[in-house]
């Protein structure tokens, strides 16, 4: 059973930064893909940052230029380093692998999420 366990999240001003960091586990063969989404309540789940396991790197415009994505040396871990946060990064970030092979299937998982807020 593949699991996606969310660190890094917490309270931080506006201008701060927070690294978030992703791991996944269990039976993988290879992940084509794997990105960071954001949720506030009433809105929907939005696209954050994908790279892929070529290294090609995906941004949100809002994002471009502040958050980095980025693949660690430990296999299929992702990080996300978020800087200059505004208060309109405050969410509940999800970590996402696409294009996951195991013995069983090739599909996407989600973890559970890690909180973010950007408030003074």
């Amino acid at each position: 059973q593949v699991q996606l366990v969310e660190s890094g999240g917490g309270l931080v001003q506006p201008g701060g930064s927070l690294r978030l960091s992703c791991a996944a586990s269990g039976s993988i063969f290879s992940i084509n893909a794997m990105g960071w989404y954001r949720q506030v309540p009433g809105n929907q789940r939005e696209l954050v940052a994908t790279i892929a396991s070529g290294g090609t790197t995906n941004y949100a415009d809002s994002v471009k230029g502040r958050f980095t994505i980025s693949r660690g040396n430990v296999q299929n871990t992702v990080f996300l380093q978020m800087n200059s946060l505004k208060p309109e990064d405050t969410g509940v970030y999800y970590c996402n692998a696409d294009g996951v092979v195991t013995i069983a299937r090739i599909g996407a998982y989600w973890g559970k999420g890690t909180l973010v807020t950007v408030s003074s």
